[in-house]
């Protein structure tokens, strides 16, 4: 019940101090299965998904102001699917990985947004992960492999002197904890995506292959703000 209020609020137009409130008690109450139960719906998916900005395709990320918001929602979205089997089906349904892609996309064109990229792409890690449909999906239909490996390349700030070979700099400074992490989570959904792709048939697949290996030859050389990080990110 508690949950189902808490959604009942944030279907509301409310300040914006309050949805950031009421997404993190829910956020801690969606750790729990056993309450995920009763109030994993399609219209609660849709509410969150709102409160996300996936639902909007042509609206550019503008307002500062919804930023916390739009991570707390995301956060939500990540524990709600982990821990709930309906919740992946429902992610199909409402075609949530296609939505995920369009929000990295507008994060591109932002310095400020590190936190929302960083569970965007948590979430289309989770996604890839735990539903093989959406894995084929990302892979085939949304062109998930060139998105991720962008993502990548952005998060690893990596400059280009050849068509396949990055710029090496030994002396460059370590990558900032919210670059680490989004590489990192990039890395993880790549992995996913990537997982079945033995059989490299067309010459843009092969490019595309080839770029990703150059940006993965350059985070070998790159260090994280501590050693832990670093290696993680390794």
């Amino acid at each position: 019940k508690l949950c189902e209020g808490i959604l009942n609020i944030l279907e509301k137009d409310t300040k914006t101090s309050c949805q950031v409130a009421c997404l993190e008690a829910l956020r801690i109450l969606s750790r729990d299965k056993k309450v995920l139960v009763p109030v994993t719906t399609k219209r609660n998916m849709q509410i969150l998904m709102r409160l996300a900005k996936l639902d909007t395709v042509e609206d550019p990320l503008e307002r500062a102001s919804e930023f916390p918001v739009i991570v707390e929602a995301l956060k939500c979205l990540c524990n709600i699917i982990f821990n709930s089997a309906v919740a992946q089906k429902l992610s199909l349904e409402l075609n949530l990985a296609a939505m995920l892609c369009n929000l990295l996309e507008k994060c591109k064109d932002h310095q400020s947004v590190d936190d929302i990229k960083c569970f965007d792409l948590r979430l289309l890690f989770l996604l890839s992960l735990l539903h093989t449909d959406i894995r084929s999906q990302l892979r085939q239909e949304l062109q998930g492999v060139q998105v991720l490996t962008q993502a990548l390349e952005s998060s690893l700030s990596v400059r280009w002197t050849e068509e396949y070979k990055a710029a090496e700099d030994r002396d460059r400074p370590p990558l900032s904890l919210q670059n680490t992490d989004c590489a990192i989570e990039a890395l993880k959904a790549l992995f996913n995506v990537t997982l079945d792709s033995w059989n490299v048939h067309s010459k843009n697949e092969s490019h595309q292959f080839r770029y990703m290996a150059a940006i993965l030859r350059h985070c070998l050389l790159t260090t994280g703000p501590t050693e832990d990080k670093t290696e993680e990110l390794h």
